[in-house]
């Protein structure tokens, strides 16, 4: 028998997807929210049961790739810990990267992929295919691992091996932060080692990187991604846009996990059981302020955010030619209560 997630029936219902006044969606999942001390302050669904945390553990991956000696600092340590979208901008910090340690593309262990920004995307065409590692959104993490093992002097061909020095790094950091020893290691889409954690952990282990208790390392990448927003993701994008417009860190994952932690050490993580990121921010930001740890940003400010993340239910066009809006992604009843947006 494989092991797993929760299921449907352990879940709680997190969000709905209205459409001209019909509930056609709902986004079931789990969720959590911890205090500064790590305990549980808010619960919904089975926030007990593994998920396999995706790239919403990448700050536990960098944290442990500074531990070895990688040098990261300013926008290279934001990038250790991005799902970069290769703009331009994150491209140079990677290459920058790499070649700090005379390293190149050809030593990224990552899928060589076309660059997800469709401006750079463009500008690159004309030299012929524009596919390379650097351009896969999680190379700053990859690039990142490769200071680390050079730094170690250990072998940078085969960094991505659950039996090599930096893995087995992320290993112990990943069980120190988050508390538990992960039910199960898998790969990642990008090759790398992902652990299956309790979102209690996950929130628990990110709400330890960001929080005021943070050791230097963790600082390091916090500091960093507040100072420069934009290479957590990019320009527009939702984490970036929650961290730079409300100073909450934001990392999403695939298949629907995402954390969110307040410099105080609030942290909030969950996951949509079928793997949807729709009303991921939407729910976590809910949740944070329901608890009152965003109770210092006025609700206006927060409800723009959350809408600036959200994308709108649409439908046809309106009497100008633009799509027109019909309908809204908004929180569940249940999960909403008490929150002031």
């Amino acid at each position: 028998m494989s092991l797993s997630t929760f299921t449907p029936a352990e879940a709680a219902c997190l969000a709905v997807v209205e459409r001209s006044g019909f509930v056609e969606s709902r986004h079931s999942g789990s969720a959590v929210v911890v205090g500064p001390d790590g305990t549980e302050l808010l619960r919904l669904g089975a926030p007990g049961a593994p998920v396999f945390t995706r790239s919403s553990l990448k700050p536990l991956q960098a944290r442990a790739a500074l531990s070895l000696g990688a040098q990261l600092a300013g926008p290279a340590a934001a990038l250790a810990t991005a799902s970069h979208r290769s703009e331009a901008g994150h491209v140079a910090v990677v290459e920058a990267m790499l070649a700090s340690a005379d390293l190149g593309a050809a030593d990224l262990r990552c899928p060589s992929v076309h660059p997800a920004d469709g401006a750079y995307r463009r500008s690159l065409a004309a030299a012929g295919d524009p596919r390379s590692p650097v351009h896969f959104n999680c190379s700053g993490k990859h690039a990142a691992f490769l200071l680390a093992a050079r730094a170690q002097n250990a072998d940078t061909a085969t960094y991505l091996d659950p039996s090599h020095p930096v893995q087995q790094r992320v290993a112990e950091v990943v069980a120190d932060f988050a508390g538990e020893t992960p039910a199960a290691v898998g790969v990642d889409g990008c090759g790398a080692p992902v652990f299956a954690l309790s979102l209690t952990g996950l929130a628990r282990a990110v709400g330890r990187v960001v929080g005021p208790g943070a050791d230097a390392d963790s600082r390091t990448i916090t500091d960093a991604v507040f100072a420069d927003p934009w290479a957590i993701e990019g320009h527009g994008r939702p984490n970036t846009t929650v961290i730079d417009r409300l100073g909450v860190f934001a990392k999403g994952g695939a298949e629907g996990v995402i954390v969110m932690a307040t410099r105080d050490g609030h942290a909030v993580a969950l996951k949509c059981l079928d793997g949807s990121s729709r009303a991921t921010g939407l729910v976590a930001l809910t949740l944070l302020d329901r608890v009152g740890a965003l109770s210092d940003i006025p609700a206006a400010d927060l409800a723009e955010v959350a809408a600036a993340i959200t994308d709108p239910v649409t439908g046809g066009t309106d009497s100008e030619g633009r799509t027109a809006v019909v309908g809204t992604v908004r929180v569940s009843e249940d999960a909403a209560e008490g929150a002031r947006f």
